[in-house]
């Protein structure tokens, strides 16, 4: 397999399902179903983690193989509200916010001065 035939491969592959075939990665339907989404964003958010992808295609291919196993396992053991993928799943956590009381008096228009 070229580069360019790869390429075109990944072009083509537009569900979870598709990559999973792809990959020849065995997967449980009911899982992909529920978090098809997440397993994707998953995967890419490994690929982005790598270093240097390999020259050749095949090694390329094995380490997109690797990562997309690996995002859908991530799944096989979890669910998606304790993965947080995406970012509406971590807008609920508690956050530390300090703001100057200055800022705060400056709003006030009879407030004394700091």
């Amino acid at each position: 397999m070229t580069d360019d035939e790869f390429e075109l491969d990944l072009s083509e592959l537009s569900s979870a399902e598709d990559f999973l075939d792809y990959f020849g990665i065995a997967f449980v339907p009911s899982v992909v179903q529920v978090n098809r989404l997440h397993i994707l964003q998953r995967f890419h958010d490994y690929l982005e983690q790598v270093d240097e992808m390999p020259d050749s295609t095949q090694a390329r291919w094995a380490l997109y193989a690797d990562r997309l196993k690996t995002a859908y396992q991530d799944f096989l053991t979890s669910d998606a509200a304790t993965e947080k993928v995406f970012r509406v799943f971590r807008m609920h956590e508690p956050r530390t916010v300090a703001v100057p009381l200055s800022d705060l008096m400056e709003q006030v228009s009879h407030a004394p001065r700091l």
